[in-house]
């Protein structure tokens, strides 16, 4: 996943905060089970989740709010928030969005999102590609189509960034004949390669910025008043949030997100609304250098954070996702992902995670 870690070579003594931190939780194993009804611990963990704030907990009370942590009332808004004292600027909403509609954001975000003018990582290999989850729940594959003037290398924009000029179609594997030369790739593996696609302003990833040049759609209105609805406890009384563009990101099982900055929008005053949906994840809020010692919390699918102000300049990452079958708790999923026209989606909600980030850019 994209974000900025320090060398891999770095020694313990040389790693900041931030990076000590993401190397604890990505190295966690739970211990493992064994057993028929009640599960016995064997050993074999490695490290300990005890420092994870678990903001679900403390909704359903009977303990007491740890220091720094307050629970506040925002006037028009109906959910639960939470933040850190010392960290100004970040919200915390566990629960947002209800099972159905958990289910509607995966749906979209794997059906709807990938969909072109939107581009997404795959783009740059094998150009537009329409209708990536149809493809896969039809178990097709995609079949390279040699240009008319016989070239096949990569070129590149006039941006920089390198396009592909072959042409792909999907096509039934019975049709692929025996001994074929031409490249071809399953849907099915290239969903599970996907890693970002881009809503409304298309991020440019090579320069960093905005490219308002690129063809693109306005945010889903479905989206963007999610987002309006979502964004109200970070935003000044009277004043509402314009989603312009959103980045969504799938994490497969041992994908994490390193410590990075968003620093991209003009006015870091309005939020970014990040949105989980799938398995569950170690969120990671650290300080403006990644030498102060961030603070770790589960996010769970449903759960919205809002980082606006003084929390757009902090440090943040995703070390790990949780695809282990006692730590997915997603149950609530798997009773509404059981039509045939969901398997495919169930099967890979079981092992990911998505995460739909809108930002307001001007």
């Amino acid at each position: 996943m994209y974000g900025e870690t320090e060398p891999a070579t770095a020694g313990a003594s040389e790693r900041t905060a931030f990076r000590q931190a993401e190397k604890k939780y990505k190295l966690y194993k739970p211990p493992s089970t064994k057993g028929r009804g009640r599960k016995k611990l064997t050993g074999g963990g490695v490290g300990d989740l005890s420092e994870v704030v678990d903001f679900h907990a403390l909704l359903a009370g009977g303990v007491e709010l740890p220091d720094g942590i307050l629970r506040c009332d925002c006037p028009g808004f109906d959910l639960p928030v939470f933040r850190f004292l010392d960290r100004p600027g970040f919200y915390f909403i566990p629960g947002a969005l209800s099972t159905e509609q958990q289910c509607f954001w995966i749906r979209e975000s794997l059906k709807t999102f990938p969909q072109p003018p939107n581009r997404t990582n795959l783009t740059a290999l094998y150009g537009p590609i329409f209708d990536l989850l149809t493809a896969a729940q039809n178990q097709k594959v995609l079949l390279e189509v040699q240009n008319s003037d016989g070239r096949e290398s990569n070129e590149q924009s006039n941006s920089g960034e390198k396009t592909c000029t072959m042409n792909f179609k999907f096509v039934e594997n019975s049709k692929i004949e025996k001994g074929e030369t031409r490249r071809s790739t399953t849907a099915t593996t290239l969903v599970r390669k996907l890693r970002w696609s881009t809503l409304g302003l298309q991020f440019d990833w090579s320069k960093r910025n905005y490219d308002v040049s690129l063809p693109h759609n306005s945010i889903p209105d479905a989206l963007a008043t999610l987002a309006k609805k979502m964004a109200i406890p970070a935003m000044p009384s009277g004043v509402e949030f314009s989603p312009e563009a959103a980045i969504v990101n799938y994490y497969g099982p041992s994908d994490m997100l390193g410590g990075h900055v968003d620093d991209m929008e003009a006015d870091w005053t309005k939020p970014i609304v990040s949105i989980s949906l799938g398995c569950k994840c170690i969120f990671l809020l650290g300080g403006k250098t990644r030498d102060e010692v961030p603070r770790a919390m589960f996010l769970r699918s449903g759960d919205i954070v809002l980082m606006a102000g003084e929390a757009r300049e902090r440090f943040h990452g995703v070390p790990r996702i949780f695809t282990e079958s006692d730590q997915q708790e997603i149950s609530g999923l798997v009773s509404q992902l059981s039509g045939d026209d969901d398997r495919f989606i169930l099967d890979y909600i079981h092992s990911s995670r998505i995460n739909i980030n809108i930002r307001q850019v001007y």
